[in-house]
């Protein structure tokens, strides 16, 4: 499992995020507080305070990490 910051703080960065990890086969988990919602999921992501950056849980089972890190640098925050 690797878990790293993004940011999600606009309607269209959620929608091209939910396409672009809908292409992997791998769980992503978005963590805020004390609560985890499954980050292939839009309603789920509008429920999370989004202002703010997120973690997300990747869990590559047999999808390549560097791919999947490649398609979400965009999101990725430090």
């Amino acid at each position: 499992m690797k878990t790293v910051k993004i940011s999600l703080n606009s309607i269209d960065k959620v929608k091209t995020f939910v396409n672009e990890i809908n292409r992997f086969n791998a769980e992503f988990d978005l963590v805020s507080g004390r609560y985890v919602i499954d980050a292939k999921s839009i309603m789920g992501i509008f429920s999370l305070d989004i202002s703010k950056p997120i973690d997300l849980n990747i869990h590559n089972e047999g999808d390549d990490l560097d791919e999947i890190l490649e398609k979400l640098a965009p999101y990725i925050v430090e």
